[in-house]
């Protein structure tokens, strides 16, 4: 299994015509990701990459059963490219346009939480890397090849990070269920705790790894739902313990605005709660080995 997408789900890319889409969309395909067309307002009724471009994401959703989107939308337009989508039906959106407006977002969060929970689209990003299970499909930007699979899930705040930690485990032949870029952006459409419990109740993953940030709550909100919920063992990396305070370091996200909100202070309070502490971002895929092996 696979959590939020397989090799059968089928993809829509919103801003399919535009360069990046354009770009992305032939890497989604050439990796066997389940593209079945796209989104470009005024240019439906035409094919790209041989595929159906359509005006529409309702278009999309009836005439070749789209699934989940990927949102390549410029930012002043973004989040009603993704309140279509939600109202349209799809069921996972992955946005990686970064620059939404915080006000455009609290719109669309607040837009998300009019339908009922059990038939509410979720949504990863904005500002992140998409979604993958790896030799299933690919939902974002990642570069596909350094993924392999296997039994790790992974959920983070950067993309390069992700990238880094799927490329640390390749090398010493640990592979990955499925791992999700939730985003850097201070308004994100889902947390940590979101992907954690879906990673809980995947019968594949029997590890998470979690990798985190200064500012916000979230991580130390899922090292408590893993203390409380999770029968998986949980490890995390939190970047940014160098970082001084009041600061934005890099992500919208990342600045430490108030007690518990530092690397140095999610450290001390994840380790209390039972999380395995990867100390370095070089020792990612160590930690997970020694973890795994812990478990033989």
């Amino acid at each position: 299994m696979a959590i939020l997408i397989n090799e059968k789900t089928r993809i829509i890319v919103q801003g399919f015509t535009g360069k990046i889409g354009t770009f992305h969309a032939q890497e989604m395909i050439g990796y066997g990701s389940n593209v079945v067309g796209g989104v470009t307002p005024g240019k439906g009724g035409q094919t790209h990459l041989g595929l159906p471009v359509f005006n529409t994401v309702k278009e999309a959703v009836d005439q070749v059963g789209a699934e989940a989107s990927i949102v390549f939308v410029p930012p002043a337009f973004a989040a009603d490219s993704i309140m279509e989508a939600a109202d349209a039906g799809i069921k996972y959106c992955v946005s990686i346009t970064d620059g939404i407006p915080t006000q455009d977002m609290m719109t669309v969060k607040n837009f998300l939480r009019r339908f009922p929970k059990n038939n509410r689209m979720l949504l990863t990003g904005p500002n992140c890397a998409g979604t993958i299970s790896p030799g299933r499909a690919m939902l974002g930007i990642m570069p596909g090849h350094i993924y392999i699979r296997g039994n790790v899930g992974i959920v983070g705040r950067s993309g390069t990070l992700g990238y880094e930690a799927a490329d640390q485990m390749r090398l010493l032949d640990i592979g990955i269920s499925t791992s999700v870029g939730i985003g850097g952006d201070p308004i994100p459409g889902s947390s940590h705790r979101d992907i954690l419990e879906r990673l809980e109740e995947d019968p594949e993953t029997k590890v998470a790894l979690m990798i985190g940030e200064i500012g916000g709550p979230q991580e130390v909100e899922a090292g408590r739902f893993a203390k409380e919920n999770m029968t998986k063992p949980l490890i995390a990396y939190i970047a940014g313990l160098t970082a001084p305070q009041g600061r934005r370091m890099g992500h919208a996200g990342a600045i430490i605005s108030s007690a518990g909100e530092s690397a140095a202070e999610k450290v001390a309070i994840l380790k209390e709660l039972g999380v395995t502490i990867c100390p370095t971002p070089s020792m990612m895929g160590q930690t997970v080995a020694e973890v795994l092996a812990k478990m033989q």
